[in-house]
């Protein structure tokens, strides 16, 4: 149990306004996203410690993808009987188990609940966000040691996702990623939320069903083309005004989310297309495949050279998580060594929630390999 009135330096967190032009252009008017957010940037207390040097301390720097329905200031909140993301940076700190480094907390948070850190029409383009916008901000604004080498990600969930997404795609950005239970295999990840989440869009059709006999070609009608038969945009319209959203319907989110960033389209309705009919739940190949382009296991021969170029790699996942990542994330692990790709996994019993504590591994792990 972590100490909560701790004696030892917390060090402090600055949070800062920023205005997106990237998000501004990029940002679809469906969702209404403001491309104004907040950034919290956590200075560890060596920052703020007297010098005789002649310039001023520089430091490595982490940023924290935060997973689906957060966003970067829900890391920086006092937690009951356990740490936040400062308190465990400076713990660790403390300890001498991890050299200072500044920690940055992105918002990224869109009305789909979230996004994948990738650019999507769709949602908009956060993976320019974050590399073309925050990091120079950053670099100017504080005492970062601004280089690729010096700077690293971290996630859980579609955090980790993001992170491994962005150590294969953008490595000229970052020097070391690690992944907690990242989004890996999407044949095993996504396919067991898309049942419920057809059923829970049946809620929101045009025509309501009644009992009798159906005639399902009629009825499916452009439910099996991919594109929202009008049932998705009763079904946002709907929980948009909701207060509280029950778990079929934040997993519906989910989902939406995903072909939001995974098979965006303009010419669609919503910007976006689905995988599956939505009258049969019959999958729509064409549609899967460009999901499928998205998927971690299958970009590792593409990236790697970048995959190489990285000083550390960190990988982990809960051998009873409940979206079944422990999969993705062996086949990922199992591909990346075959391709002579150098990295740390681990797998830990426990499930997909509550997992944060993982970090007590990884930032250590990365601020060694960045310093």
């Amino acid at each position: 149990m972590a100490l909560k009135h701790p004696n030892y330096p917390l060090g402090r967190t600055v949070i800062v306004e920023h205005e997106s032009k990237i998000l501004k252009a990029s940002i679809p008017k469906l969702l209404g996203d403001s491309p104004k957010r907040k950034l919290a940037v956590w200075l560890p207390p060596q920052y703020d410690a007297i010098t005789t040097k002649k310039s001023p301390q520089r430091f490595p720097v982490l940023y924290d993808l935060v997973g689906f329905m957060g966003s970067g200031l829900s890391h920086i909140n006092w937690r009951g009987f356990d740490e936040n993301i400062p308190e465990r940076a400076a713990r660790l700190i403390q300890e001498g188990k991890m050299a200072p480094a500044i920690i940055v907390f992105p918002d990224c948070f869109t009305a789909l609940g979230g996004n994948q850190y990738i650019n999507s029409s769709a949602i908009g383009n956060y993976a320019d966000y974050l590399t073309q916008e925050l990091i120079p901000f950053v670099d100017q604004a504080f005492r970062t040691q601004a280089s690729r080498e010096h700077r690293g990600c971290f996630g859980k969930s579609s955090g980790g996702y993001g992170a491994m997404i962005h150590g294969m795609k953008y490595a000229k950005y970052w020097g070391a990623v690690a992944s907690h239970s990242g989004d890996a295999y999407f044949d095993f990840v996504y396919m067991n939320d898309w049942p419920r989440t057809l059923t829970e869009l049946m809620k929101h059709r045009a025509n309501q069903r009644v009992p009798g006999i159906i005639n399902v070609k009629q009825e499916e009608k452009n439910a099996n083309k991919g594109i929202d038969d009008g049932r998705v945009k009763n079904f946002l319209n709907t929980i948009w005004k909701k207060e509280k959203l029950s778990d079929a319907e934040g997993h519906a989110l989910m989902m939406m989310a995903m072909s939001a960033s995974y098979d965006p389209d303009p010419k669609a309705p919503l910007g976006f297309r689905l995988p599956f009919n939505l009258e049969t739940g019959e999958l729509i190949d064409a549609r899967w495949k460009n999901w499928l382009k998205h998927d971690p296991i299958h970009l590792i021969e593409k990236h790697e050279e970048n995959l190489k170029s990285l000083k550390a790699i960190y990988i982990d996942c809960g051998w009873r998580d409940q979206y079944s990542i422990h999969y993705g994330a062996r086949i990922l692990s199992k591909r990346l060594a075959a391709a002579g790709v150098k990295h740390r996994y681990e797998e830990f019993d426990d499930t997909h929630s509550g997992v944060d504590y993982r970090m007590e591994l990884s930032l250590p792990f990365l601020v060694k390999a960045l310093r």
